[in-house]
């Protein structure tokens, strides 16, 4: 595929798909800005030659939670910090598309940027409509997609744009490419791949994949919950919806590789005030949920990570946001830290905001932008923003 270097940007009007889909806070606060660091150096390019940078992105999911107004998932608090770190100032449109968007753009000059607003107040966005696709492009002269974490996704401003405008990869996407094309080739055994977090729906296929190619594949997270309930372990709580349950039915859980929680951290709620109690996942109340896992998995686990050669992480294993539910991430991310002899990858924003906030990301080898697509690439699969750029090279 061609990239940002393939490009003469001077006085051209760069469309840039970034992943600014970032933690934040009921208040609007940044909670990690590390996909924002990790894309400066795209963007001090372009604006360093001269281009005129417009800058789009996605942030939550507004429409599948419309009882929060769309204040809660403007991009205003991103442009805020992008100002900060470029020491810049970024003219901010509450829209991504019409006439008005179009008059902001066409008065940008050279090394001028603007950023427009989340991409998905539009349903067609995650519909992957070709119109949607065609009135973005019509903003730019270039399309640079630099946002890895999310070309696992069939959304029109990843796999429908690059067929209305010249593109190539940006500088992270490329790097992130680069990098995991390696270690998927040439994975130092044993490798030991860690999965949690929520998404049940995106990881299912990485984790069929996985148990084919990993040495050990161990679970936690909502992730894990879902398996034990669909496979009958949890009884008494609701079975995921069909779609799910038909994908998880065809995973064999007596599969020597793959480990899930021995015991769990249960509680009535996500507070943890009333009660917190360690229990067996057979023996969980109906009126309890899971928020992290035991003691015992967190040894088990602990003696499969210690023998690894390489470790892929992406989720975290319990609802860390909470104090009293973080000690099971925190636990793993301790030991995975402690094996000096493995090469350590961990990938996903969840995941990154644990490990900052346990002080441990400096710890890894390589940190990536994406959970999901990480997890899908390393796995074999084909995503389909980066197979977009490459169709048209």
């Amino acid at each position: 595929m061609k990239t940002l270097k393939d490009f003469q940007c001077q006085n051209k009007k760069v469309l840039l798909r970034s992943d600014f889909n970032v933690p934040l806070a009921e208040n609007g606060e940044i909670l990690d800005d590390f996909r924002i660091v990790k894309a400066l150096p795209t963007i001090n390019y372009l604006l360093e030659r001269g281009a005129k940078v417009i800058l789009i992105s996605h942030l939550g999911r507004p429409l599948e939670n419309q009882k929060y107004s769309n204040q809660k998932y403007s991009l205003k608090p991103i442009v805020q910090r992008l100002e900060e770190l470029l020491k810049k100032k970024i003219n901010f449109i509450d829209d991504c598309i019409g006439e008005k968007v179009k008059k902001e753009v066409e008065k940008l000059k050279s090394g001028d940027i603007i950023f427009l607003e989340n991409l998905r107040f539009y349903e067609q966005e995650e519909k992957n409509d070709s119109d949607f696709a065609k009135e973005l492009s019509k903003l730019g002269e270039i399309f640079i997609n630099n946002a890895f974490g999310s070309c696992h996704r069939e959304h029109a401003s990843i796999v429908r744009l690059p067929k209305y405008l010249p593109s190539g990869a940006g500088f992270l996407l490329e790097k992130e490419i680069k990098i995991l094309s390696k270690i998927f080739k040439e994975p130092w055994r044993p490798l030991v791949i860690i999965i949690g977090g929520v998404k049940v729906q995106t990881k299912i296929k990485a984790i069929k994949n996985f148990l084919q190619g990993a040495d050990d594949l161990l679970l936690g997270g909502e992730i894990a919950n879902v398996i034990l309930r669909a496979k009958e372990i949890c009884v008494g709580k609701p079975l995921p919806e069909s779609k799910t349950l038909s994908k998880i039915e065809e995973l064999e859980i007596t599969n020597p590789k793959l480990h899930l929680p021995i015991d769990v951290i249960v509680s009535p709620d996500r507070t943890g005030k009333v009660y917190i109690k360690q229990s067996g996942p057979g023996v969980v109340r109906r009126n309890e949920e899971i928020f992290d896992i035991g003691a015992e998995t967190v040894r088990m686990f602990g003696g499969i990570i210690q023998g690894a050669k390489m470790i892929i992480w992406s989720g975290p294993l319990g609802f860390f946001e909470n104090p009293v539910f973080e000690k099971g991430t925190r636990e793993i991310s301790e030991k995975i830290a402690r094996n000096h002899q493995a090469f350590k990858i961990v990938g996903g924003g969840d995941t990154i905001s644990a490990l900052r906030k346990f002080h441990l990301i400096e710890r890894f080898d390589f940190v990536s932008t994406g959970g999901g697509a990480m997890l899908r690439f390393l796995g074999g699969e084909n995503l389909p923003g980066i197979k977009a750029l490459e169709d048209q090279s």
